[in-house]
């Protein structure tokens, strides 16, 4: 790639240097729901103030669509073809072809933005983050994984969201001289103050002895084995969030007698659930596989001040919030290890304290949107710069140009 392209010094003293742009390629984008998503809003709400921004996701129908979400440029491209749970969008290689991006991030698991990429013979730098392995669909994983290190090996920067995950993932292990860790962030401080009227609410509905539960209802959240925990638990579980499982779920609930301590909260957007985490006595995530890279709504959960029961998986999640500091790590698939830390944490008011305010202090600390920004920022200006040839450093080579 020529150099010139992407030399963002001022031509002038005195003149300031261009803004970077940069075009964010993700699956979806908000108001359409999911972990990834919440993640590609935060940073580019952010982004936006400091480089010239574009996101290009797949739409919802075969209609192309130009949208400004807060600010943020949003093209959300028809898709013809959905396989595996990935959108096809034949326009995506002209709209990333015609971009004047410096950078393209793209955002991984997704197959069909790797393809349009690739496709596109685009010159500008790629980064990419790589949010989770490809762990259910062996198959489909195997056939599309040359394309995937193509693209790899194309890049210029790879973040990982978590040195756990940099060390487990056997795909980032060919990729060592170029993989950055930059954990996800959010802003915390939405998440640390809310409305009592609301909590008290929540709580004259339903109880005391809250367990809180917040995702899709996919297989990888484990929540079958949360819900048999419940069966030696006095208290209730709310569960926030819709998905594929709901049905089996509910069935399980009701075949274990637990219609009145398991609460189907249903879909809640992310503005509105702040109460839910200040009505709650503990948050648990109890993930099975790999595909729960990271837990964002671990973080969520520590900066309202709820201690976390999470799992023993090979992935970023019990790297969030740690064991015997901001919560309690049990194995995965495990209803009665998963019973023993909730009613640990419902009955030690002094422990669950404890965790607390460390879990507040983590989600500042290390998970705040601010550092996750300036963290990407300072990436894309390392990418930016010009390279600096080999003999600069050398006196007598310097003198004889």
């Amino acid at each position: 790639m020529p150099l010139d392209r992407i030399n963002r010094e001022p031509n002038h003293p005195g003149e300031s240097a261009p803004r970077l742009k940069v075009l964010q390629l993700g699956k979806f984008y908000p108001p359409h729901m999911g972990g990834i998503e919440t993640h590609l809003q935060n940073l580019c709400g952010e982004l936006r103030k400091s480089v010239d921004l574009r996101v290009l996701v797949a739409s919802d129908d075969r209609r192309t669509a130009e949208d400004v979400v807060n600010g943020v440029s949003v093209t959300r491209v028809g898709t013809r073809l959905t396989l595996a749970s990935t959108p096809f969008c034949p326009g995506l290689v002209a709209k990333i072809r015609r971009s004047d991006a410096d950078i393209i991030h793209c955002h991984l698991p997704n197959p069909a933005a790797v393809l349009a990429y690739l496709a596109s013979g685009h010159p500008g730098r790629l980064v990419v983050t790589y949010h989770s392995d490809t762990v259910r669909q062996k198959v489909l994983g195997a056939l599309f994984e040359p394309w995937l290190h193509a693209a790899l090996r194309r890049s210029s920067a790879i973040i990982a969201t978590s040195e756990n995950y940099n060390r487990s993932s056997a795909v980032l292990a060919r990729y060592q001289d170029r993989t950055h860790v930059i954990p996800y962030g959010i802003p915390v401080e939405q998440f640390e103050q809310c409305d009592t009227n609301s909590i008290r609410e929540i709580r004259q509905r339903y109880g005391n002895n809250l367990v809180l539960t917040v995702g899709r209802l996919v297989y990888y959240k484990g929540l079958d084995y949360l819900i048999r925990a419940m069966t030696r638990v006095s208290g209730k579980l709310l569960i926030v969030g819709g998905g594929p499982l709901e049905t089996e779920l509910r069935t399980l609930v009701s075949n274990l007698g637990l219609t009145e301590k398991v609460i189907f909260v249903g879909e809640i957007q992310n503005h509105q659930i702040v109460p839910y985490y200040h009505a709650a006595d503990l948050f648990a995530l109890a993930s099975v596989a790999r595909s729960e890279a990271f837990g964002i709504v671990q973080i969520e959960a520590m900066a309202a001040g709820l201690p976390v029961i999470n799992t023993q998986l090979d992935s970023g999640v019990p790297f969030v919030s740690l064991h015997g500091v901001s919560g309690l790590t049990v194995a995965p698939q495990n209803p009665e290890a998963l019973a023993g830390a909730i009613n640990r944490l419902l009955e030690d008011n002094s422990l669950r304290q404890s965790f607390s305010k460390a879990a507040q202090k983590r989600a500042w600390s290390e998970f705040s949107l601010d550092a996750m920004t300036s963290r990407t920022l300072s990436l894309y200006e390392t990418l930016a710069r010009p390279a600096i040839p080999a003999w600069a450093g050398t006196g007598s080579r310097v003198a004889s140009s």
